[in-house]
């Protein structure tokens, strides 16, 4: 079982940045990938961008790329997502993942994915 635990969410202006975390528990959090989702208001959940313990990382989506940075402490078990030029569509709760590879993480499945409890960013215009 890995536990992930979000922070950093919060509210910002357009064009703003923020810094979000994801701690995972110490006992098996650091062999695993990890990654982001978010969930807009009213829109299904949306798989952002992962990372695994070598730092290899999967292709950002389309919406974030060239604004969100993934990045990983294994020492400490934390992946980070960088947000910066926030867009009002930005919006929403953003998930943590875990998974054995960075497929899985991609994927959601439920049954392969572990999830955080989620961050709300809120970017206003």
């Amino acid at each position: 079982q890995v536990q992930l635990v979000e922070s950093g969410g919060g509210l910002v202006e357009a064009g703003g940045s923020l810094k979000l975390s994801c701690a995972a528990s110490r006992r098996t959090g650091s062999s695993y990938a990890m990654g982001w989702w978010r969930q807009a208001p009213g829109k299904e959940r949306e798989f952002l961008v992962a990372i695994n313990r070598s730092r290899g990382v999967t292709f950002p989506s389309n919406s974030i790329k060239g604004r969100f940075t993934i990045s990983r402490d294994n020492a400490q078990d934390t992946v980070h997502l960088q947000l910066n030029s926030l867009k009002p569509e930005d919006t929403g709760v953003y998930y943590c993942a875990a998974g054995l590879t960075l497929d899985t993480v991609q994927s959601g499945a439920k049954n392969l994915v572990y999830w955080g409890q989620g961050t709300q960013v809120t970017v206003s215009s």
